[in-house]
């Protein structure tokens, strides 16, 4: 008997095809600026008015920091020194809100017509002077190319926290973040961190209804914190309202425990959740590998203090991350000014806005 052919079946290949880079219009700029923060956006509102076409790429949304700070955060400063672009900050009470923010960032990028494609992860950054090539990724795995005649690196810092390195760090009970109190009513909290960030969740989360303990290596609440934060959580350390432990750190975190090492030996205490709020640092393996060169101390990027141009020719860093690790010396108020210094170097260097010079002039 005739053996029946059997159908031909299509060998599936061991490793999928690399997504192909998907062409997108207007895709070439003069300047590519990766980061869509405050200093992001002025960097490119001063270089529209100077007449060089702007493009920026941030892999989250717009002013994705201020988005991820507490719902109910009060900035330390006032509304006109967070201004970008001549365009007024106007709000009801003498400090600015989170949602006061967003609301006048989102108006100042539309106001300029700021071309920003969010969402999107840079993953290289190749090429020269006046022909940099960008790869990025979206959200769905598809791959962006794009062509920029110079860079401007404005990451920020606050997506990156400073980690423990100690066992239980990795735990669903352990943020580095904090948001809001509803879902920590009678829970038992702790929180690592002596500064601005772990004084006003501490406060938040006890005046809702949670069992705070605050851990903070120092001998007491940092000297930094806002002036109105500090006596309100003194006074609740006073009071046995919150619970502290000064010259103390965090060694491990359990399922139901946390273990500290403090003054008078090894501490375990009952534990639900965990706020490691130790502050935060730039991306240097990001900037590392688009060339950009760091000093020893403090981890200051190695740049041109008058244009902030960086070692690399073409490359400009801006906002906190030209303070290395010293991310307490630049924020927004002082920040939003670097766009100003770079597009006034890219006018004297391009000869003059002109959005129609050749794409691979230096």
């Amino acid at each position: 008997m005739k053996t029946p052919t059997l159908p031909q079946v299509e060998q599936i290949p061991e490793t999928l095809p690399r997504t192909q880079p998907l062409p997108k219009p207007d895709s070439n700029t003069d300047v590519l600026i990766v980061g869509a923060g405050p200093t992001g956006l002025a960097c490119a509102i001063e270089i529209q008015k100077a007449g060089f076409k702007a493009l920026i790429i941030d892999k989250g949304c717009l002013v994705n920091s201020i988005y991820r700070y507490p719902t109910n955060m009060v900035f330390f400063t006032t509304p006109e020194l967070l201004e970008i672009g001549d365009i007024p900050f106007t709000t009801s009470a003498a400090k600015p809100t989170r949602l006061d923010a967003l609301e006048y960032y989102r108006r100042v990028a539309e106001h300029y017509h700021v071309d920003v494609r969010l969402y999107e992860w840079v993953k290289t950054i190749t090429g020269e002077n006046g022909d940099f090539r960008v790869a990025t990724s979206d959200r769905h795995g598809a791959i962006h190319d794009y062509r920029a005649r110079k860079i401007i690196l404005a990451t920020g810092y606050y997506d990156l926290a400073n980690q423990l390195e100690i066992p239980g760090e990795d735990l669903e009970k352990v943020f580095h973040y904090y948001r809001e109190p509803h879902p920590y009513f009678d829970t038992d909290v702790l929180i690592i961190g002596g500064k601005n960030s772990a004084a006003e969740a501490a406060l938040d989360l006890w005046r809702h209804g949670a069992r705070v303990t605050l851990v903070h290596r120092g001998p007491q609440i940092h000297n930094h914190v806002k002036y109105w934060v500090r006596p309100d959580i003194e006074n609740r350390i006073k009071a046995g309202q919150i619970t502290t432990h000064f010259n103390s750190t965090v060694q491990e975190i359990g399922e139901d425990c946390v273990v500290l090492r403090t003054p008078s030996g090894r501490l375990h205490l009952k534990n639900d959740f965990v706020f490691a709020l130790t502050g935060y640092h730039p991306d240097y393996d990001f900037l590392r590998s688009a060339g950009v060169e760091f000093a020893t101390e403090q981890m200051r990027p190695i740049c041109d203090p008058e244009t902030l141009e960086s070692n690399v020719p073409g490359m400009y860093v801006a906002g906190v991350i030209v303070a290395g690790s010293r991310t307490n010396e630049i924020f927004i108020e002082n920040g939003r000014f670097h766009g100003k210094l770079i597009a006034r170097d890219l006018t004297e260097k391009l000869g003059g806005g002109n959005p129609n010079f050749p794409l691979d002039a230096t």
